[in-house]
């Protein structure tokens, strides 16, 4: 069991997906200002656990949080003279949200982490992996020519579980379906559900050509 800071979002996070965040809410600036005294930028790290449902503003805000989670690290960071901060944070790993403590200036919750795969992969998640990425190649080409020009540029990684983090964070996928994604056993799962989610995502496409693609989620957050 660990004890780490608790950000509620309205938002999924993946281990190995680097994101923007902007903070300017009075709670979420003591959190990063707390960060930052810690000596060892390695151990800057808090838990990013996605809503439910209910809000995340006001006094403290009113929510239902999902129990599954990532643990995520402070990276890089803006300070404004306001005090409110432009950061970037790293997934490291999945969590599990065992209680929470409401009493302080922030949120702080006991978590487990979760332990992806590791070591050598198998065969069947290493073809699950290939016919993912050329599912995903397909779609951003369906995409692009949707669009009128190049969108989810960028090369994929091989490894099957960041293969799997990094699709589930770039595709254009719904909130839930993206927590879905986080909550699965493994890579294998994640790569068949994301496959699925590929292949319904260009039917819809192909049925109704004529209506705008979702504009890709790369933008700055502003989750406070």
């Amino acid at each position: 069991m660990t004890t780490v800071p608790v950000f509620p979002l309205n938002t999924v996070l993946f281990p190995g997906v680097v994101a923007p965040l902007h903070i300017f809410e009075d709670r979420y600036r003591a959190l990063v200002r707390d960060l930052l005294a810690v000596p060892e930028p390695r151990d800057r790290v808090f838990g990013v656990v996605a809503i439910r449902e209910g809000y995340e503003v006001g006094d403290r805000g009113r929510q239902s949080l999902h129990r599954i989670g990532t643990l995520v690290q402070l990276t890089e960071f803006e300070r404004y003279d306001d005090g409110r901060f432009d950061i970037e944070v790293t997934g490291r790993q999945r969590l599990v949200l065992d209680t929470i403590d409401p009493g302080g200036e922030y949120l702080v919750g006991e978590v487990d982490l979760i332990e992806d795969e590791d070591g050598e992969v198998d065969a069947e998640t290493a073809s699950g992996a290939q016919r993912t990425l050329a599912t995903f190649e397909e779609y951003r080409a369906e995409l692009s020519d949707l669009r009128g020009g190049p969108v989810l540029t960028g090369t994929m990684p091989t490894d099957p579980v960041y293969l799997s983090y990094s699709l589930a964070a770039t595709c254009l996928l719904s909130q839930g379906e993206r927590q879905q994604l986080l909550e699965a056993p493994d890579a294998q799962a994640r790569l068949r559900m994301l496959r699925r989610s590929l292949r319904e995502e260009m039917r819809a496409m192909r049925a109704v050509p004529s209506l705008p693609a979702t504009e890709v989620a790369r933008t700055r957050w502003s989750p406070n």
